[in-house]
């Protein structure tokens, strides 16, 4: 397998320190606007000795002929897509174009119902990639959507539970939690602020079987969830996310929720945010401190740059992050509910893989993915959320890879 991965943020490098330790594929370009992170990528791993299978090379995420180009020149069998998802639908139609396979962990934007933004749909999150399927069935290739952590792992578990765990499903609640802290910040979100304010302040998205899917105001239906592994109780809020556009696809459930635990700081930080306008993405004019003229700029990156980079957190990040998937129905005519979940302890992916957990735990689970496409465990034909596929195999394999599991009743 040759692969294109677009992206040497945070997530992009700890994907690469994972891969680096598989034999699965053979050769690995890694893909970045800015050149020097790519080059530091690949660097970190010649400096360990595995360093042969990778190299660096400049691409606009958002020019899709230069990215097929560069998939056809390299001759890669698929594109991993590492940026945020304002450039999935250039990568992805590139990917396409190329006949190459693909894979995201964030689906292209929604956009708000223009009148009724809290009760209706608009554009949902991954509409402009399923327009697409037709495509995609008829190219032959599989397009696997939504396979990061949230979204991702936390479908693996929505499959895995219908497969192996209930008879009847009720309801399908994605839980985050962390107990997270900082060193020395106040404010220093753990993963991307640009897509943590996208998720955050659009209207979630709720699916009912009965209803199919609506909309409900940003930090509503607030509960207390106790996660594992010392996390402990945290209060948790409806947030935008894909597994609930993904989930009911493929799985059968009566409701499914996303909920994230953000804690009253933080939201009352993207409620100000929002407030004075700095969670817009539309450029604005601003004076150049040297005179020469107006520059136009995007608020919302404004932002992004005044803050810490989350990659780089790490050595001063302590605690641990948790995603999973509380599932409630019935087995064999009995009521049954379970947490399945993930935890990382920030301290463990330092140590081991010098990445801090979140962004870690969001790039182990593409490399397992990839891994399944390589050996013919997974395959399809068009877009494909992780829930499409069997869960067993991916379960075992993120096992083997070093970091299980686990499973709660409830």
């Amino acid at each position: 397998m040759r692969v294109l991965l677009v992206g040497a943020g945070g997530v992009g490098t700890a994907l690469t320190r994972i891969a680096a330790r598989r034999p699965f594929f053979d050769h690995m370009v890694i893909a970045d606007y800015d050149l020097s992170r790519a080059e530091a990528a690949v660097a970190a791993l010649v400096a360990d000795g595995k360093g042969a299978r990778f190299r660096a090379e400049r691409i606009d995420a958002s020019d899709e002929s230069a990215v097929t180009d560069l998939l056809r020149l390299e001759r890669c069998d698929v594109l991993v897509n590492a940026t945020d998802p304002r450039f999935v639908m250039p990568l992805f139609q590139a990917a396409l174009a190329a006949g190459a396979h693909y894979l995201d962990m964030a689906m292209s934007l929604s956009r708000p119902h223009p009148d009724r933004p809290y009760e209706e749909c608009g554009v949902k999150l991954g509409d402009a990639q399923f327009e697409r399927a037709a495509d995609w069935e008829k190219s032959g290739k599989t397009a696997l959507v939504g396979m990061g952590v949230e979204p991702g792992l936390s479908d693996v578990f929505a499959r895995y539970a219908a497969d192996e765990l209930f008879d009847e499903i009720e309801e399908i609640g994605i839980r985050d939690g962390a107990n997270l802290t900082v060193d020395g910040y106040d404010f220093a979100p753990s993963f991307s602020i640009w897509t943590t304010i996208e998720e955050c302040l659009n209207p979630p998205v709720v699916y009912e079987a009965e209803r199919g899917w609506y909309t409900t105001e940003p930090f509503s239906e607030p509960e207390v969830f106790d996660f594992p592994e010392g996390i402990g109780p945290v209060e948790c809020v409806n947030v935008e996310h894909e597994e609930v556009l993904l989930v009911p696809r493929w799985v059968d459930a009566r409701r499914v929720t996303f909920k994230y635990g953000l804690g009253d700081d933080f939201i009352r930080t993207l409620r100000s945010l929002n407030l004075v306008g700095l969670d817009r993405t539309e450029p604005v004019s601003v004076a150049a401190a040297d005179g020469s003229g107006p520059v136009r700029v995007s608020p919302r990156d404004v932002v992004a740059a005044c803050l810490p980079d989350p990659a780089t957190l790490g050595d001063r990040m302590h605690g641990k992050t948790c995603a999973g998937t509380w599932v409630k129905g019935t087995k064999d005519g009995r009521p049954r509910e379970v947490y399945l979940y993930h935890v990382v302890d920030n301290q463990w992916s330092m140590r081991e893989y010098g990445s801090q957990a979140v962004v870690w735990q969001t790039a182990v689970n593409p490399v397992v993915a990839l891994e399944l496409l390589a050996s013919g465990a997974w395959s399809g034909a068009g877009i494909l959320g992780p829930e499409a596929f069997p869960a067993r195999p991916f379960l075992d394999l993120l096992t083997e890879y070093g970091s299980p599991w686990g499973l709660r009743e409830q």
